[in-house]
């Protein structure tokens, strides 16, 4: 008995161990994302808009690119076939269920002037094709009534780029909060900030 109960304490330590071991050897961000130079926001393409607050979306995607802009990290573009990086928003409304207007285009901007700290954006597109399941080429549709159900707080979601269908892969990093999106602040935007020096300081620390 006593050799059974030694045999399962020591079992006992060594899990505890390896899962130590495991937890520091957790990626925050992988590499790629931290070599990343470009960078597209769009709206969730499947967003609704608010029969509230119709700019809901479209203003807190302005808030996201203004402090970015601002953070100086990553270009900002207009094309998915140029985005290293894809940040997909969606403004939360605090109720697990509301009702909006589908079928709207979120991402239709052939043309932007956006005024920064860091002295403006003007930009449009280049003419390059769409990859496949771009969400700024959305397929028009017909405007229709819609109860919406989804997360009540804003949510920031990181994908990788520069393939077929990117939104259709599990994001590399999310941020979800009441207010994530919010100028001047924007939260998510400074989390992810903090979130990718600590991923680089962990990357310097590997042999």
């Amino acid at each position: 008995m006593f050799y059974r109960g030694s045999f399962i304490l020591s079992l006992s330590i060594l899990c505890c161990v390896a899962s130590t071991a495991k937890d520091k050897k957790k990626i925050i961000l992988p590499a790629d994302v931290l070599r990343a130079q470009t960078v597209l926001v769009v709206v969730d393409p499947d967003a609704g808009t608010s029969i509230e607050d119709p700019m809901a979306n479209r203003n807190a995607r302005d808030n996201v690119e203004k402090a970015l802009s601002n953070w100086g990290r990553f270009r900002l573009v207009m094309e998915a076939s140029t985005a290293d990086l894809i940040i997909s928003i969606r403004k939360g409304s605090d109720r697990m269920a509301q009702p909006t207007i589908g079928g709207i285009p979120n991402n239709d901007r052939p043309v932007i002037y956006q005024p920064s700290d860091s002295g403006g954006r003007v930009g449009g597109r280049t003419g390059t094709p769409p990859t496949s399941g771009d969400p700024t080429a959305a397929q028009p549709q017909t405007p229709h009534p819609q109860i919406e159900a989804g997360e009540p707080v804003d949510t920031f979601l990181v994908y990788r780029g520069q393939r077929d269908n990117p939104l259709d892969f599990p994001p590399v990093w999310r941020f979800m909060a009441r207010e994530a999106l919010r100028s001047p602040g924007v939260p998510a935007v400074d989390a992810f900030r903090k979130a990718i020096a600590e991923a680089e300081k962990q990357q310097a620390s590997q042999p």
